[in-house]
């Protein structure tokens, strides 16, 4: 899509007074598609849809800690269909074991060989909900992930697909049966965003929308 802007034959640079270089304006029409099209679901977020196509541009990641019902789940839902990349949701609960989240290998009865079979985090948006809520040895296995963009599983290393993104929220208010972020993982994230509750007009807007079908189901 992004295009290398280059020289031209005469060995001079692209004249931005005459024209502007053609990567530049890819990004600019693509990026603003990409929110317009997150915008007919995620209402009034404007900053935070930039600010996560900038993490999506970047090859970062991004916290979300925000309490319940501001729409921390269905952001990055609408994004990955607006990006058009391939989308999967962890639930991380206290019982979430390491192979949940990488996958790992299983003995074929067929061929009697041992076959690998990759867990939800080999996709390119990957949305972690309530990560605090899963023990310090899951999150862990989100680390290489974040940091290396590949997953390491019985001595054998497994590159992801890029882009990758990694999503994750977490409730700031209920603490009861969580477990903290350790710094090293909080410095995997590029940036950590709170959404807010939505005004009055934007309750509104969110009604009207939702009379028919889920915003969701029309990207």
């Amino acid at each position: 899509m992004l295009q290398d802007c280059g020289t031209n034959p005469a060995g001079r640079g692209i004249d931005s007074t005459s024209e502007k270089p053609r990567a530049q304006l890819d990004v600019a029409v693509v990026s603003k598609r990409i929110i317009a099209n997150v915008e007919q679901v995620v209402v009034g977020k404007r900053q935070q849809i930039v600010k996560v196509l900038v993490a999506w541009f970047s090859e970062g990641h991004v916290l979300l800690e925000d309490v319940p019902g501001v729409a921390k789940t269905i952001l990055p839902r609408a994004f990955a269909k607006s990006v058009g990349c391939n989308f999967k949701r962890i639930q991380c609960t206290p019982d979430l074991l390491l192979n949940d989240v990488t996958g790992g290998s299983i003995f074929n009865q067929k061929t009697s060989e041992f076959q690998f079979r990759p867990g939800p985090v080999f996709v390119q948006l990957v949305l972690a909900d309530e990560v605090n809520r899963a023990t310090p040895r899951t999150q862990a296995a989100l680390l290489e992930a974040m940091a290396e963009s590949s997953v390491t599983i019985d001595a054998e290393s497994h590159l992801l697909k890029p882009p990758f993104l990694l999503v994750a929220t977490q409730n700031p208010v209920d603490h009861e049966g969580t477990f903290p972020l350790p710094e090293a993982q909080l410095d995997r994230f590029l940036m950590k965003l709170s959404l807010g509750y939505p005004t009055q007009e934007e309750e509104t807007q969110l009604l009207e929308m939702l009379q028919k079908r889920h915003p969701l189901d029309g990207l």
